[in-house]
């Protein structure tokens, strides 16, 4: 495992102090963090000015720069990383962190005049990141890529109510019958199982075709199949994991848009 090398910090530093480590970061790439008082102006998508107030400023080692307030999780002032160029100058005893681009052309200026800590760090972060989508998310997957329930499935409606509530998708598969599918995020029970065959029920009773349905989940619970059997229900694998995959991959399409073009 690799080792987090020293940082450089610190704590209620003179402005020509903090422009020494701060310089250090942007010239080796290295993670900046200064929390003080600051002010802020950003020409560039628009133009912006933030007034003094007490903030935190983080620039990474791919040069992305952000500014947060001291709640949100959203910075109120950020660039994107890339091709940056950054200066750092300590003048009339204030410190400018200015970072540059080109294209599109912007800039970000971030003025402090006073600071209560300033880090520069070198971090080491090669670990994957495991994203595990909700049910919710499964649903968005399965509407956006339908194979990922079976081949030559076509989704018709999500959402759907019936009187025993709402049916997760509504489909039809490569042979005309209709499907309704309940999604469960974790393992599917008996209480999963009889709510589809509830939604079956109400819609055999209108329906002028076959109508099967289909227990959607990363897994069952113990003899869920002669439960399933019983029912005349079919259960299908779903890994939230690669429904999370399919909607990071997924262009940012309205699924509106998307049933008007299937």
């Amino acid at each position: 495992m690799p080792t987090l090398k020293p940082p450089a910090v610190l704590v209620n530093p003179d402005i020509l102090d903090a422009e020494s480590v701060a310089r250090d970061a942007v010239l080796h790439h290295k993670t900046l963090l200064i929390v003080g008082r600051c002010w802020v102006h950003y020409v560039g998508r628009a133009k912006s000015k933030l007034e003094p107030g007490e903030r935190i400023l983080i620039v990474k080692a791919d040069g992305s720069l952000l500014v947060h307030r001291a709640i949100g999780y959203e910075p109120v002032n950020w660039m994107p990383g890339g091709e940056v160029i950054f200066n750092v100058q300590a003048k009339d005893r204030v410190l400018e962190v200015r970072a540059v681009r080109q294209k599109p052309a912007e800039s970000v200026k971030v003025f402090f005049d006073n600071i209560s800590l300033i880090s520069s760090l070198s971090l080491a972060d090669s670990g994957e990141f495991l994203l595990y989508a909700s049910e919710e998310d499964m649903q968005k997957a399965v509407l956006l890529k339908p194979e990922l329930l079976e081949k030559e499935f076509k989704p018709i409606s999500y959402e759907k109510m019936v009187e025993p509530g709402f049916i997760d998708v509504y489909g039809m598969d490569k042979n005309g019958k209709l499907v309704v599918v309940e999604i469960k995020r974790k393992t599917a029970g008996k209480e999963a199982a009889f709510q589809l065959a509830k939604y079956i029920e109400a819609i055999k009773g209108k329906a002028d075709r076959e109508v099967r349905g289909v227990l959607a989940a990363p897994s069952m619970a113990k003899d869920m199949q002669r439960l399933l059997t019983t029912l005349g229900l079919e259960f299908r694998y779903l890994d939230p994991k690669k429904c999370a995959e399919v909607l990071s991959r997924a262009e940012n399409k309205k699924l509106a848009e998307f049933f008007e073009e299937t």
